[in-house]
């Protein structure tokens, strides 16, 4: 297992790697110049080219990539052309919001997919289950962006029950301005999970031990709940992974909608502002937990799965 983890580790390096390429030559392709943002458009020529030297924007293209990998891989990201602020003291600041928003998503999607996936392969064929599927259908197939505008409109706008937008904290109004971002991820992502779940399910309940279990006169609740769901969430809890990498990074028109000052939002603001140092570090540092929770996520995954870990002895 050991050797594994290492191998995956590595693995990361070329990929961090062909990201951050992209995304620089990207940012140096696009109008503007980050000289001028600095300084403001009342600076003179002088000083512009001066901090056009002092920031290396007159070296060459692959210099400058060079020089920014060197010093991203030590965890200086540089500081942001907006604030003057080191890049990584502002991803540290916004990530714990949106991983509170992550984990509160992940867990409500949990919570509905799991149960509903269930019922629904137990009752298979039936008006619950088309109704439960059409719903499901829905639910992935539509825009986070509109899920999260239909919300604000009901909850906000017309009843006035839930705030459209707020800060992140433990008080009351704190965790209520979180209620709207998180159904709006959560709904989308249960959505996913109770697809998978029923399609696990259907497939485990077919088998031979199930029908043994049953012949022998074991309760139905434990056998769907003790012999089945135990083995059908293995799929399933490498789907959770997925989504819960994949909200971390795309959580931002979200975030940017319910005004959430986390990362994701944090990244359009760095866009609108050609803030290439900020844009940089967060993608970078984005795509770093991404494949670490997907790691994480294998590795659990083997423990759970005895014919997978012995693959790796």
């Amino acid at each position: 297992m050991g050797k594994y983890i290492l191998k995956r580790l590595a693995m990361l390096i070329p990929v961090v790697l062909g990201i951050s390429f992209v995304v620089f030559s990207i940012m140096s392709l696009t109008p503007g110049d980050p000289a001028q943002l600095i300084l403001g458009e009342s600076a003179s020529a002088e000083a512009l080219e001066s901090k056009r030297e002092e920031l290396g924007l007159n070296d060459p293209f692959i210099v400058r990539y060079v020089k920014y990998v060197s010093r991203a891989a030590i965890g200086d990201f540089g500081r942001s052309y907006t604030t003057n602020v080191p890049v990584a003291k502002e991803i540290m600041s916004r990530f714990p919001n949106t991983l509170v928003l992550t984990i509160s998503a992940v867990i409500l999607a949990i919570l509905i997919g799991i149960p509903v996936g269930v019922f629904t392969a137990v009752r298979q064929y039936s008006l619950w289950d088309s109704g439960i599927m059409l719903l499901t259908l829905l639910g992935v197939s539509m825009p986070v962006f509109w899920l999260g505008l239909m919300l604000i409109l009901q909850f906000a706008l017309n009843w006035n029950w839930l705030p459209a937008v707020g800060q992140p904290s433990w008080s009351i109004n704190g965790l209520r301005a979180l209620v709207l971002p998180t159904l709006s991820l959560g709904i989308s992502t249960a959505a996913i999970i109770t697809r998978m779940t029923r399609s696990s399910m259907l497939d485990v309940i077919r088998q031979d031990y199930i029908r043994t279990a049953r012949a022998k006169g074991v309760n139905e609740f434990y056998v769907i709940t003790r012999h089945a769901l135990k083995n059908a969430l293995i799929p399933v809890i490498t789907v959770i992974g997925i989504q819960f990498g994949g909200l971390l990074g795309g959580a931002i028109l979200t975030e940017s909608v319910f005004s959430w000052p986390g990362v994701g939002r944090l990244l359009v603001e760095a866009i609108r502002q050609k803030d290439t140092p900020r844009v940089m570090g967060i993608v970078i540092f984005l795509a770093v937990a991404f494949s670490l929770v997907n790691l994480i996520v294998d590795i659990f995954y083997a423990y759970v799965d005895p014919r997978i870990r012995s693959r790796y002895k």
